[in-house]
């Protein structure tokens, strides 16, 4: 790891030591997060760093859950950042704590540093004599703040960081003890089921609900306004109560979403904020071919395996909440808000959530349980999701339409590139701005309006996020078209633009390789000077084999994808073989990830893994549908994901640089799986679809 002046983000914002570590008595270490487990094994990640910077064994340390009581604030765990800020932040706090911990072992020893070895936390001094970290600690040992002055270990001296440990999160879910939110039980627990508005814009007018409330095992049934729900014994009879209720209820509604339209038609129809996010021009050769295209993706759900869940208690007036949110100290200020009390009287914890990612409903199901709570005191309140509540009210990754044009010169290189993006904003979680957005708080009697959509600026960028290409082209323009308003709602789902962005870039390369008369691979390498791109393209081909004159038998095809995420972090090549079965089938892939240093190898190879299988069921498989008047996706059935038996074999090349700051990889192969799979449909039958998903119907189009 590289020693530096400048702390980690997290680490500038909550400078004390003592917010992240706490050195016991007893012989063991606890280190405090703010960043979460969702899958991508960052809580493994921070055990290996502060083991190996405080010179203890890894099974002496301890983590505590992410809890506004005790927790740094560190925002939002997303993006792919959790090892660039959460895991150096602990680094870099382990490695000041052992100078501390050094400094009063010589001082008790008296001694000079220099003298000084640790083993396991027991320091040794070269003359005779040693103490432990455990008799040295006390209450005020980490009351100061972090100075940055103190480098972190070199590769020789680590002895965890760049090792595949076994994960901390498994075990649990494997042998299928109770690990997630969804598991929960406490003493006296009652459950709850939240009837929502059959639409968005439906708006209730008669609830007689008193046979409801004469079901067995129920004990209250609660309204404020539009929002309507049932507290009961068990949760069965919350089920069977909030059914009833939903027969019951009277609404009033108006269509108001454009089913007349597609997707992308309607997009491009809704006037936008233009931005020019790239643009260079040098004077270059007259072109000799020019190429146009556009390529879209449609709304996308999260669909999670298991349904939002929380669970919430209201005890001698505060209240406590148990949530798979990726930002504690975020949706505490929102449940604060909606609640009408101050955010001392309400506590977050983390508690993950089965199949939980991005800006799904899992912020929305805690403002479901405190609401709940609120009517039945001092009993904790267990509140799941059905599944028609996720797929009808999560937040949807938004459609997005991309427009390409390029020229190439008479030897077939890229002289001009035009890159025109149309997107609704990709970040709408809860946060401290105007409004909130949890959808309980629409519904209530006072409603709160849901807050201003917006889109982070670049370079991790939200609808823009790697629409600016990491080739090298002499002239380029890049702009972005925002539609702030969309028919449905929407918010962060995995790698935000990129998919789009990257799915557009990678597939017009291989259409310009086409019109070149070029190998794809080396049409690439043609264009790119960075070394650390070059490297991952160059792997991913070596590795699976890769022939620049092979020709396609017409059922079976190769093609190739590559991005560096957010054109500063992770790069990622991948090539992946489709056979043309009845639906698009990816029966293999390759990659190779270059993440700097690798903190937890496997760790790394799990992440591609997950992504490429993810990316592969979204643009084959998954669109939102919805008619005038609600959404009509509902269930499985309508929104069918990619199946066990239908996922690729996967191989990755991992590029292991420890002289290179670590960075993250879970959303790094999104976008380039995406473009390799219609590459490789194209290279199978010729045909090109360049509209998501990839489905049968589209294919068959694109071949007549």
């Amino acid at each position: 790891m590289i020693a530096s002046r400048k702390l980690p983000r997290s680490l500038e914002t909550n400078p004390l030591l003592g917010h992240w570590l706490r050195v016991n008595r007893e012989g063991t270490v606890t280190v405090y997060t703010g960043k979460v487990e969702i899958g991508q094994g960052i809580l493994t990640a921070v055990v290996q760093v502060a083991a190996d910077e405080l010179d203890v064994a890894i099974e002496r340390i301890r983590l505590e859950p992410a809890d506004t009581r005790y927790s740094p604030n560190e925002g939002l765990t997303s993006g792919s950042r959790s090892v660039e800020e959460g895991v150096m932040t602990v680094a870099y706090a382990a490695a000041e704590a052992r100078e501390i911990l050094l400094e009063r072992g010589a001082r008790a020893l008296g001694v000079s540093l220099e003298q000084l070895t640790v083993s396991d936390g027991v320091i040794t001094a070269r003359s005779g004599g040693s103490i432990s970290y455990w008799d040295l600690a006390d209450d005020n040992l980490l009351k100061r703040n972090a100075s940055g002055q103190v480098p972190l270990k070199p590769e020789s001296e680590r002895r965890y960081v760049g090792v595949s440990l076994p994960r901390r999160d498994i075990l649990r879910k494997i042998t299928g003890a109770p690990a997630y939110v969804q598991d929960l039980d406490f003493p006296g627990m009652v459950y709850g089921r939240v009837v929502r508005p059959p639409t968005y814009s439906a708006r209730l007018t008669a609830l007689h609900d008193g046979e409801v409330r004469a079901l067995p095992g129920v004990i209250a049934v609660v309204r404020d306004g539009s929002f309507v729900g049932v507290v009961a014994e068990r949760e069965e009879q919350a089920i069977r109560a909030a059914r009833r209720l939903a027969r019951l209820a009277q609404w009033h509604d108006v269509p108001s979403l454009p089913a007349d339209m597609t997707p992308a038609a309607y997009l491009q129809a809704q006037p936008a904020r233009s931005e020019v996010i790239s643009e260079k021009s040098i004077a270059a050769a007259v072109p000799r071919t020019e190429l146009a295209a556009t390529y879209t993706r449609p709304f996308i759900a999260h669909a999670s395996m298991a349904p939002s869940c929380a669970v919430a208690h209201l005890h001698d007036g505060k209240y406590q909440v148990w949530s798979h949110t990726q930002g504690i100290y975020l949706l505490r200020h929102e449940l604060a808000r909606a609640l009408g009390v101050e955010e001392s009287t309400v506590t977050v914890v983390h508690a993950e959530g089965a199949g939980c990612f991005g800006h799904n409903g899992a912020d929305d199901a805690a403002l479901d349980a405190a609401l709940l709570a609120r009517a039945v005191p001092e009993k904790p309140v267990h509140v799941q999701w059905m599944r028609e509540d996720e797929f009808a009210w999560e937040p949807y990754g938004p459609a997005m339409v991309v427009h390409t044009r390029a020229a190439l010169d008479e030897s077939g290189n890229i002289v001009d590139w035009h890159f025109d993006v149309w997107s609704y904003p990709h970040v709408a979680r809860p946060g401290d701005r105007d409004g909130v957005n949890l959808v309980a708080a629409w519904h209530l009697e006072q409603p709160f309006a849901p807050a201003t959509p917006s889109d982070p600026p670049l370079p991790p960028g939200g609808s823009h996020r790697n629409a600016i290409p990491l080739y090298d082209f002499p002239n380029q323009r890049v702009t972005n078209h925002l539609v702030r308003k969309s028919p449905l709602r929407v918010s962060a789902l995995r790698a935000l633009g990129a998919h789009a962005n990257v799915f557009a870039i990678e597939s017009f390369m291989d259409e310009l390789a086409t019109a070149a008369g070029a190998d794809p691979v080396e049409f690439r390498l043609r264009h790119l000077r960075d070394e650390r791109a070059r490297a991952v393209i160059e792997q991913v081909a070596q590795a699976c084999g890769w022939e620049a004159d092979k020709r396609s038998d017409g059922t079976r095809g190769r093609g190739i994808g590559f991005a560096r995420y957010k054109n500063v972090g992770c790069y990622v090549a991948v090539v992946v073989e489709v056979e043309m079965e009845t639906v698009v089938r990816v029966t293999r892939a390759w990659a190779a990830v270059d993440v700097g240093l690798a903190v937890n190898p496997d760790g790394v190879i799990n992440q591609i893994e997950g992504g490429i299988i993810q990316s592969a069921s979204m643009t084959t498989r998954e669109q939102v549908a919805f008619d005038r008047e609600r959404v009509t996706t509902r269930n499985w059935d309508d929104y069918p994901i990619l199946k066990f038996s239908e996922a690729p074999t996967v191989q990755v090349v991992l590029l292991n640089r420890p002289d290179q700051p670590p960075v993250g990889v879970g959303e790094g192969a999104t976008g380039p799986t995406a473009a390799a799979i219609a590459n490789a449909v194209y290279a199978a039958l010729g045909a090109r679809v360049r509209d998501m998903p990839l489905t049968r119907e589209r294919v068959i189009a694109a071949l007549t």
